[in-house]
């Protein structure tokens, strides 16, 4: 049986090692070659590089691969082995695209084209691979229409080539992610029952192998455009060719996973400079390249040094660990089998809280500033405009949710859905509960000022609405099989919460927003830190004021000061009560703060005594009523 195994593993062990030694070879070559054409990667504001380094050395490692495993598949005589019912000629049509793919990274390389010129090769070379070489989605889903599967063919090789091109900013970091994405892809091959496909994979990561020995940090040569394009493409490619009918893991799972890194701050790219460039368009002086196209330096690995202070070799081993534990979810999902989808919610699960935790706080913030700056452009014709529309999408958005919560009352009360549902049952719990939400005011309240009574008020529309439904139809002439009482409590329950986070999450979303920027300002020295008097009804005035300003302000509420002793050490509003105005002088000093805000009603006489109190002090004092003024001394020096 060892044996055997030894014998199966010769052919993948000598195309692992001739593509690991021709690219070993060449690369040191391609290096003298480049630096004498002048292919240097110089020092500047956006390269993490300190000392110039020659580019374009993706060239060794196409020739290293493509070289290595024809003459080895020429040689022994064997077929391509790039998927189940593709002769050689694909493999052909494959290898010329490849190269096609790298001489125009290796013109970006030396003339840095236009990014619009890149894009439309790219294009190009996609489109053939769909038209060509026959490659597509259409091996995975044999009934995929044409007009689909062209497009969704060119934008995934498109996609997966522009992943590694923009991932490429530490050293070995997009040829060490490709190695793990390399293995990860063969690996799910082998265990799917069809280890000749692997071959040529093995044949990839040997050549990602050598040329790692001078990529890697610190770094003597750099892929360039030419060997991170010709790795996506590369990596794109190779999953159409392995896709097989009914194989969704095999043919798009693992490979989804395994470019995971990539792909993501792909995609955040992405996000980031449209957001930027709607900011760029509406006032130029925003921060940001503005253009979609134009690199920056917000991606996951600038990202990385800048939070966690690495250098660049951890960083890309936090990269490399993040990109393996996504490959051993999509292998450990084909092993597991019937259990995969809890592996796959837990990585999920995982994901989603770092994401939403750490990496994607930039474009959140982003996105904050562009719905700001709409915000705040808005004439006062417009804001009437839109304040009519208020009603209709309350009223639409309460469709959606009624109806998607009465079908969850249903099938949670396991009354079935038939005919006389849809017709009766489900019209007359719909149109009883609007009927109650106009009667108890719910379309004329101002939600963003709602109080608790205003929530009451929708409670009792919730409850009135479901019992005036369920009384209909226990009198009806059609009345379904099932367990009404409990449709009706359900209902009632559901469409409360329902209705109640369709009219916070406006608010939610604010504070969150509100949230970011305070992180963001928290860190800055240029920031006004500011402790709020008053812990009632103007505070929270003056707080939804920041709260609208979010990313247009420059200050911070750093705590709060009230007279009330209970209040000391609670939050409001996320902000600690941190003691009395008889305290302020030590509380000042403690938590840095240059402004107080008075926030609260107070007599001519009581003014006088916070102006004696904080004047000395030196922070500037505001007194916040309809809008804020500055306060000016009450006191003489000599007083």
């Amino acid at each position: 049986m060892i044996e055997t195994l030894a014998s199966k593993s010769v052919p993948y062990l000598i195309a692992f090692a001739l593509a690991f030694a021709l690219t070993l070879v060449l690369t040191p070559l391609v290096r003298t070659l480049n630096k004498r054409l002048g292919m240097v990667d110089k020092p500047d504001a956006r390269r993490i590089n300190k000392v110039p380094i020659p580019r374009g050395g993706g060239l060794a490692l196409v020739a290293g691969v493509y070289v290595s495993y024809s003459a080895f598949i020429l040689v022994t005589g064997r077929a391509p082995l790039i998927g189940d019912g593709l002769g050689p000629a694909v493999f052909w049509k494959i290898t010329a695209l490849g190269v096609a793919i790298a001489a125009l990274g290796y013109a970006d390389d030396k003339f840095s084209l236009n990014p619009r010129v890149k894009l439309a090769g790219q294009l190009v070379v996609a489109a053939l691979v769909w038209a060509w070489t026959g490659l597509g989605f259409h091996r995975l889903w044999p009934g995929l229409h044409p007009l689909i599967d062209a497009p969704l063919t060119v934008f995934w090789v498109v996609g997966a080539i522009n992943a590694f091109n923009l991932i490429d900013g530490l050293d070995g970091l997009a040829s060490g992610l490709a190695l793990i994405a390399t293995l990860g892809m063969s690996g799910s091959l082998i265990i799917g029952g069809d280890p000749g496909q692997a071959l040529c994979y093995f044949a990839f990561a040997g050549g990602l192998v050598g040329f790692l020995r001078y990529n890697y940090n610190p770094a003597s040569v750099f892929l360039g455009d030419s060997g991170s394009m010709f790795i996506g493409y590369t990596l794109a490619t190779l999953a159409l060719a392995s896709q097989q009918p009914d194989s969704f893991l095999v043919s798009l799972g693992v490979p989804l996973l395994a470019m995971g890194v990539p792909i993501f701050d792909t995609s955040l790219a992405i996000l980031r400079r449209s957001i930027r460039h709607g900011l760029r368009k509406r006032n130029g002086r925003e921060a940001g390249n503005g253009e979609v196209m134009t690199a920056d330096t917000d991606h996951l690995h600038h990202r990385i040094l800048r939070a966690a202070g690495l250098n660049q070799r951890r960083a890309a081993w936090a990269l490399y660990a993040l990109a393996a534990f996504l490959v051993l979810v999509g292998l450990g999902g084909m092993t597991l089998k019937s259990k995969a989808g809890g592996l796959w919610l837990f990585a999920v699960a995982a994901i989603a809280v770092v994401v939403f935790k750490d990496i994607s706080r930039i474009e959140l913030f982003d996105a904050g500033r562009l719905l700001n700056a709409v915000a705040r452009d808005r004439g006062v014709r417009t804001r009437r405009r839109l304040a009519r529309l208020n009603v209709p999408v309350y009223v639409a958005a309460d469709l959606l949710a009624l109806t998607a919560v009465f079908f969850c009352s249903a099938w949670v009360a396991r009354l079935p859905v038939d005919r006389n549902v849809l017709r009766y049952i489900y019209p007359l719990h719909i149109v009883s509960t609007f009927c109650c939400l106009a009667f108890f005011n719910a379309y004329r309240t101002v939600w963003a000022r709602a109080m608790l009574s205003n929530y009451m008020r929708l409670l009792l529309a919730a409850f009135f609405g479901a019992t005036l439904a369920a009384f209909v139809t226990y009198y009806a002439p059609v009345r379904p099989a099932g367990h009404l009482k409990a449709l009706m409590l359900l209902y009632a329950s559901f469409s409360f919460l329902a209705l109640t986070l369709l009219r916070t999450v406006r608010g939610v979303v604010r504070d969150l927003f509100y949230a970011l920027d305070c992180a963001r300002l928290v860190a800055r020295k240029d920031v006004s830190r500011v402790l709020v008097y008053g812990c009632g009804l103007r505070y929270r005035s003056f707080r939804r004021e920041l709260v609208r300003t979010t990313a247009a302000n420059d200050r911070i509420i750093v705590g709060l000061l009230d007279d009330d002793i209970l209040l000391r050490g609670q939050y409001i509003g996320g902000i600690q009560v941190l003691g009395t105005l008889a305290q302020a002088p030590e509380i000042i000093n403690a938590v840095n703060a240059d402004a107080v805000v008075i926030a609260c009603e107070v007599t001519p006489a009581w003014l006088r005594v916070i102006d004696e109190t904080l004047r000395p002090t030196g922070v500037r004092i505001t007194h916040f009523t309809f809008s804020e003024k500055e306060l000016p001394p009450l006191t003489s020096p000599g007083n």
